[in-house]
């Protein structure tokens, strides 16, 4: 491993001159700095980031716990939330939490055991790890599932008045009997889903009718001629359902979805959704952590940001 002494040598200077320029703890005369970085180029120096921890107070680096779930919404998130981190000078430490509350407490404690300077937090249902951040202190940003609290900074999508939209339109195109495909229970993002559903029917001065809420399409067969799909992680159920019930869809059932999938355009006929801004919530939640990292005593934000309805025709639009 190269140490900062063989730094030093390479760029003839002292080992505190290399270690006030790695650390920025002083001012460095810029042809000194410049020979210093030239030298850590050359032997790809790295340091030890918890002993520059005890000096700076930090470690640069931001911990991502999330559910790891195989979609293209969680890889899209991850490479935006990572690349705005890199932008900033920052590394990310990434930490899968399998998507249940004790996954998600160890992951999160295993991110404080990194000393990252703070945390990034996809929460599960009935989350035990956010109590301890908050105890703690730790500057916290929860990010896609938000919750009612205002102690926290939190970005995400915009639920409610999104899935009215999808509601509504359905209504718009003459539609009495529309249905709700729920997605997974005891998450905020279903929860809020639901009351934008509930929200769009009465829009709509359409009753609600428990019935046509369900976890699967099937028990919606017959009863519904339109249904919402809550999320991505149940939409291919819906329409597995759909072709092996040879139900058309579009035709015999219109179809819209919250969430947005890349191969929406690519089945017949192509689905209508719900686009999140997940580049843009990504990048949103780094810079809430970083003011947070700044300045400790700030005021919690929570910021909504609302999806793009990409009009196809699987809502039996031509």
């Amino acid at each position: 491993m190269v140490t900062m002494k063989e730094v030093a040598a390479l760029a003839g200077v002292s080992i505190t001159t290399v270690s006030h320029v790695i650390n920025e703890t002083r001012s460095v005369a810029s042809d000194t700095r410049d020979r210093v970085l030239k030298a850590i180029d050359q032997t790809g120096y790295t340091g030890d980031a918890i002993a520059r921890s005890l000096v700076t107070g930090g470690t640069k680096s931001l911990g991502l716990a999330v559910s790891l779930v195989s979609h293209p919404y969680f890889a899209e998130l991850i490479a935006a939330i990572e690349s705005e981190a890199t932008r900033a000078g920052y590394s990310l430490v990434l930490i899968d939490t399998r998507g249940d509350a004790a996954s998600e407490q160890a992951a999160v404690r295993m991110l404080r055991s990194r000393r990252v300077d703070g945390v990034l937090l996809t929460p599960t249902s009935g989350s035990a790890a956010l109590p301890e951040l908050r105890r703690l202190g730790v500057p916290t940003v929860l990010v896609d599932r938000l919750t009612v609290a205002q102690d926290l900074d939190q970005v995400g999508p915009e639920n409610v008045q999104a899935t009215s939209t999808l509601a509504r339109h359905l209504a718009e195109l003459g539609h009495r009997r529309i249905g709700l495909v729920t997605g997974t229970p005891g998450l905020a993002t279903t929860d809020e889903r639901v009351l934008g559903y509930r929200l769009g029917l009465g829009r709509a001065g359409l009753p609600w009718d428990e019935e046509l809420v369900a976890g699967g399409l099937e028990p919606l067969l017959g009863r519904a001629t339109a249904v919402v799909v809550g999320d991505h992680q149940v939409l291919v159920d819906v329409l597995r359902t759909a072709r092996a019930r040879g139900v058309r869809i579009g035709t015999d059932l219109a179809l819209v979805a919250y969430d947005e999938v890349e191969w929406a355009e690519l089945v017949d006929p192509p689905l209508t959704t719900m686009a999140q801004p997940v580049e843009e919530i990504g990048r949103t939640a780094v810079r809430l952590l970083l003011a947070r990292i700044s300045d400790p005593a700030r005021a919690p934000e929570t910021i909504r940001l609302p999806p793009v309805l990409k009009h196809r025709r699987s809502c039996g639009c031509h």
